[in-house]
């Protein structure tokens, strides 16, 4: 560790850090540092009992390697623990989460929003959902049967009634099974999802947003996974790029720096476009910390989040929230701007280009049977394997993924409709499902490592 350049960088900033707070008469406290450094070699063991998340040689489920300057900041804050609850609690890091949430808002055009972060990307749908049944209540949400599983466990927590439509055969919303539940007259929201989990599906949003025009509904657009790919459009198929322009039209955002945004869990961030939602999350706790003139003003009277300090606690559901999350996030934003053609868009970029590459070289190698109506739309590929029945490829499937593991490199498995890859018949039980490789090639090394990739799924496929 002594040649780690982060932990020589780290060093200096902590005595940064120890300088603004020079003026404190000493408070010292013992520390048992062989029983740390028992505990610690302990803890680096067992966390050695894990896949290599961080290596590119992993391309299973969504975990993407915090950028170093984000655990560097994030390890920065945990020195002081701010809680971005109330001002009084993290004066500085609030501050940073406000100008870390415009940021991201900017990324989709909105000056002029509510937002926040929170500790998770399904906490954050939680409020988008709990904020549609405060304007809509009674009303049904819907959300293509390919969102997320956690929109229809939130609805349920909330006593919201949700209604999963069909997908076609690309994995995005179908619009004609939308419209048929829009014509029953009782939705009040319509879920959209720019990246879904399965395989990185984008709902045709320019299009849903013309039947709110018809049926008047609130569109909530779940990005938390696919959310940064609004910086490269040109990098995206013409159905995926009409969608991420018409972001701004939503009513609100959930995006997930936690995931394409390279920082550690959890950080999630909820927008609203109007600012004056605020008003639900209003309260009068006896023990709220107001120590600031610029407190009395509730955010939703400020009509924007630009206006200088809030009292977060005033917007959010959640009441203690990590100030470190706010701290990283800004630190990277700092490095990495949020801006197209920056150094943060490219790695985007590298991932979709290394995602296309192995879609072609899917499609022409007889083992393999790919998405059959065209190429993935963001960084997630998934396919089938070539077999007589469904039940066969779900086998084979299960077989490459254990043979691909053998050589290190580490998939993910999913179970998706066997007629979207040509493969007839049901897996065990007689459902339509095929269970399927994924890969989520979000690391910006993958595309330089797609070689070493596609050497270690071919030998396993042959096995």
């Amino acid at each position: 560790m002594a040649n780690d350049p982060i932990s020589r960088l780290l060093e200096g900033a902590f005595s940064v850090l120890e300088k603004e707070f020079a003026g404190l008469p000493p408070a010292e406290t013992d520390i048992d540092e062989p029983g740390i450094a028992r505990v610690l070699e302990a803890t680096a063991r067992r966390l050695g009992d894990n896949y290599p998340y961080f290596h590119p040689l992993y391309a299973g489920q969504m975990l993407k390697p915090p950028h170093p300057v984000a655990r560097a900041a994030y390890a920065l804050a945990m020195k002081i623990n701010p809680n971005n609850h109330a001002l009084d609690g993290g004066r500085a890091s609030s501050t940073m989460e406000i100008e870390a949430v415009r940021e991201i808002a900017a990324m989709f055009g909105w000056e002029g929003f509510l937002g926040h972060l929170t500790s998770s990307g399904t906490f954050a749908n939680l409020e988008a959902l709990w904020m549609a049944g405060q304007l809509a209540p009674g009303k049904r949400i819907v959300g293509s049967s390919q969102a997320h599983y956690t929109h229809n466990r939130i609805s349920g927590v909330l006593k919201l009634d949700f209604t999963p439509v069909a997908a076609d055969d690309r994995g995005r919303m179908n619009l004609e099974a939308l419209e048929t539940e829009l014509r029953k007259g009782d939705v009040g929201t319509v879920v959209a999802t720019l990246g879904t989990t399965a395989m990185g599906a984008v709902d045709p949003l320019h299009q849903v947003l013309a039947l709110r025009e018809r049926y008047g509904f609130r569109i909530h657009v779940d990005a938390a996974y696919g959310g940064y790919f609004k910086l490269i459009p040109e990098s995206l198929d013409e159905p995926a790029r009409l969608a991420y322009a018409a972001m701004e039209q939503a009513d609100s955002i959930v995006i997930d720096p936690h995931k394409h945004g390279l920082q550690p869990y959890g950080c999630g961030c909820i927008l609203f476009r109007d600012p004056v939602v605020g008003r639900f999350y209003k309260h009068d706790s006896p023990y709220t910390y107001f120590t600031s003139k610029d407190l009395h003003q509730h955010p939703s009277e400020q009509k924007s989040l630009a206006g200088g300090p809030v009292h977060l606690g005033e917007i959010s559901l959640e009441c203690s929230r990590a100030g470190a999350a706010a701290v990283a996030l800004w630190a990277t934003q700092q490095l990495l701007p949020l801006q197209p053609g920056g150094e943060f868009a490219r790695g985007l970029a590298s991932g979709r280009r290394a995602a296309l590459e192995l879609d072609h070289r899917l499609r022409a190698d007889s083992h393999f049977r790919p998405l059959a109506a065209g190429s993935p739309e963001l960084d997630i590929v998934a396919w089938a394997l070539a077999a007589g029945s469904a039940p066969e490829a779900s086998e084979r499937a299960r077989k490459a993924f254990n043979a691909c593991a053998a050589r290190d490199l580490h998939l993910a498995l999913v179970q998706l409709p066997g007629s979207w890859f040509g493969v007839s018949g049901g897996v065990e039980g007689g459902s339509g499902a095929v269970t399927c490789l994924r890969s989520v090639l979000m690391k910006p090394e993958h595309e330089a490592w797609l070689d070493r990739i596609w050497e270690r799924l071919s030998q396993a496929a042959q096995e």
